[in-house]
């Protein structure tokens, strides 16, 4: 029934649905863009609500959280402000594969994302559970509550996690309807969604146990301390704020340790007798869960052999002694849970806190939507998050940014942010999702990526902030911190390239890399190019760029020594950004092409991209198809100018 302003509490360009991580992003994200954009939750204490590990980052999602930062988002910001435990991954393979990760304190990360959002003016934070979608005609006009508030929006983006008719296992005779433990799941709204002709699946995912730090003996586990001195997630302090301020304090929170353990032969075994009583191996759920991040049963069964898996013990927060049990993963039920715990070493007397859970939702295949993450069928309406088919905090908020960003677009009749594959992982994560689809919750990793080398933690501001800077997504302050990174890696390049060392200065850096001594002074750059010399530690020998940001220098440093890679991966992505300027119609004649593969057909009709690039992306389109369909689009140019337009 179409519906006029009038009938509305308040009018909004853009709505979100759901305030985690997908959803606050989405909400800042539309209003950077100049967007009134109300952010509706069911409980507004919830807004960044960790539901799972209270961990950001990691391999190739760090580099998410940091294109989502570069890009004005908030998950950079309040994970330094919430960092327990700082560590980057991979610091043994080099610098272009690096990862950060970050462990929070649960309660502080929530804060300071409700803090970040409401420093938006544009954001107004409503709570109510959406009982409908208001039409006007096929377009999106509004939302009801169940509390019978009805607010009107030109756009819609839904970020609702796991609470689309949710439901909690825990065993084979426990079950419950719930988004998350102690909050209810959201019905009418995935009824309705159903009834529109969306197609629908179901996803699980599950949850550990956790234990009260007061019953482990930390004797006999082994300690992983933070890198906190070394490192941040976000741009937006990095210059020209020092890390350390005058009075001693820094702007991180006490720094603290996690634990690692193992389960064991005797754990195992126990897992193995009680495997009928989980709820997936019992026969209560039957959807599927993250291949990438499997319950302790998915190990047990999949890995007979092996002798035992690792087991982090990792801080739920400063004002707390709860622990996440990192690795445990499991909907056994909660004696097995305990039976399990004790056979850990440390843990002998642990006293379980919260059982671990599985939990089966509904997500609507991705191959529905557009490039933009809007509903192909209705306009004005996004999906971003868990609702996908996506797993992680890291690929929820990257949608968000992107959802968002594009709602807002849409109301305001502006650009689209558009992030093809060559420019970042979010851009390879929205193409995998549109053009590929997903048959499990999908996880973003390096290998998904062409161009893993091109786009690093590392280079993420200098890769998407002129992106950023042209759609007006960055204040006054943040335009020029950008401008003072920018200068400070250009200074270090400057450095190298003019600096010469002696071998002398040389000598204790070669030695300690492992690299041939010299015989005669050379430009620090030459030395840079060498695989297993740093370039920090070039310039301290050489005793210049002491006021330059560590970042900065290995950004630096990378551009070097991976200059002929990186030429490589250029050529390819001017060749993806060609493929991309030829625009295909939605009216194509798919079907009637016969020079296409059965297959190919089938999936371009279904699909229907709308470049070249995405065509050649998808799953079941080959090379040969794909050059039969350039030649099949020049036969129709002739014939039908309007449809196919020439690229420019």
């Amino acid at each position: 029934m179409p519906t006029s302003p009038a009938q509305f509490e308040a009018q909004f360009d853009v709505l979100v649905i759901g305030a985690g991580h997908a959803g606050t992003e989405a909400a800042v994200a539309a209003a950077r863009r100049g967007a009134r954009t109300a952010l509706l939750t069911s409980a507004l204490e919830t807004i960044g609500q960790m539901s799972c590990n209270p961990a950001i980052g990691g391999v190739a999602k760090g580099t998410v959280v940091r294109e989502v930062d570069a890009l004005g988002g908030i998950m950079g910001r309040a994970t330094d402000l919430a960092s327990l435990q700082f560590r980057m991954l991979n610091r043994s393979k080099g610098p272009a594969v690096w990862a950060p990760r970050a462990q929070c304190d649960r309660g502080l990360y929530r804060r300071a994302v409700r803090s970040l959002v409401e420093a938006h003016p544009l954001v107004v934070p409503i709570q109510g559970t959406v009982a409908r979608l208001l039409m006007d005609g096929t377009r999106i006009a509004g939302v009801e509550t169940l509390e019978g508030r009805r607010f009107g929006a030109t756009c819609v983006v839904v970020t609702a996690g796991t609470f689309l008719r949710g439901r909690l296992h825990i065993g084979t005779t426990t079950s419950m309807a719930g988004g998350r433990a102690g909050e209810t799941s959201t019905t009418h709204l995935a009824e309705q969604l159903e009834r529109s002709g969306l197609e629908v699946a179901r996803f699980k995912t599950g949850t550990p146990p956790r234990i009260d730090g007061r019953s482990v003996r930390w004797d006999l586990l082994t300690r992983q301390e933070s890198e906190i001195d070394m490192f941040d997630f976000s741009w937006s302090h990095f210059w020209p704020d020092a890390r350390q301020r005058t009075d001693g304090s820094t702007r991180h929170p006490a720094q603290l340790p996690c634990w690692i353990t193992f389960l064991g032969g005797k754990g195992q075994e126990i897992i193995a007798r009680h495997i009928g009583e989980s709820a997936m191996y019992g026969g209560a759920i039957s959807s599927k869960g993250p291949r990438y991040c499997p319950s302790v049963e998915d190990k047990i069964v999949r890995f007979p052999d092996a002798e035992r898996h690792q087991i982090f013990l990792e801080p739920e927060g400063h004002d707390t002694q709860e622990l996440y049990v990192n690795g445990l993963s499991t909907s056994l039920p909660a004696p097995v849970q305990l039976a399990v715990l004790h056979s850990i070493p440390g843990l002998e007397s642990a006293r379980m806190t919260r059982a671990g859970y599985a939990i089966e939702y509904d997500y609507y295949p991705p191959t529905q939507l557009d490039e933009l993450l809007q509903v192909r069928a209705i306009p004005g309406l996004f999906f971003a998050g868990q609702i996908n088919g996506t797993t992680g905090y890291e690929e929820a908020a990257g949608q968000g940014l992107v959802a968002g960003a594009n709602a807002a677009g849409l109301a305001l009749a502006m650009e689209p942010l558009l992030l093809g594959r060559e420019t970042s992982y979010i851009g390879v994560l929205v193409d995998d999702l549109v053009m590929r689809g997903v048959d499990e919750p999908y996880r973003l990793f390096t290998s998904r990526s062409e161009f893993r080398l091109s786009i690093r933690q590392d280079n993420a501001l200098r890769r998407l902030a002129p992106l950023g800077l042209a759609l007006g997504m960055y204040d006054a302050n943040e335009m020029t911190t950008i401008a003072s990174r920018f200068a400070a890696e250009d200074e270090a390049r400057r450095l190298a390239e003019v600096t010469s060392i002696t071998p002398a200065d040389a000598a204790p850096v070669l030695l300690a890399a492992g690299s041939a001594p010299l015989a005669h002074a050379v430009r620090l750059v030459e030395l840079a190019r060498r695989q297993s010399v740093s370039l920090l530690d070039l310039f301290r020998a050489a005793g210049i760029g002491a006021d330059l940001p560590n970042d900065a220098v290995i950004s630096t440093e990378l551009t070097f020594k991976y200059a002929g890679y990186f030429d490589r991966e250029r050529l390819q992505a001017e060749r993806l950004r060609r493929l991309g300027s030829v625009p295909l119609s939605a009216a194509l004649p798919y079907g009637e092409m016969i020079s296409l593969s059965f297959e190919a057909r089938q999936k371009l009709l279904a699909r229907l991209p709308r470049t070249l690039a995405q065509a050649s992306s998808m799953p079941g389109v080959s090379r040969a198809d794909l050059q039969n369909l350039v030649i099949e689009i020049e036969k129709r140019r002739r014939n039908m100018p309007d449809l196919l337009p020439m690229a420019d």
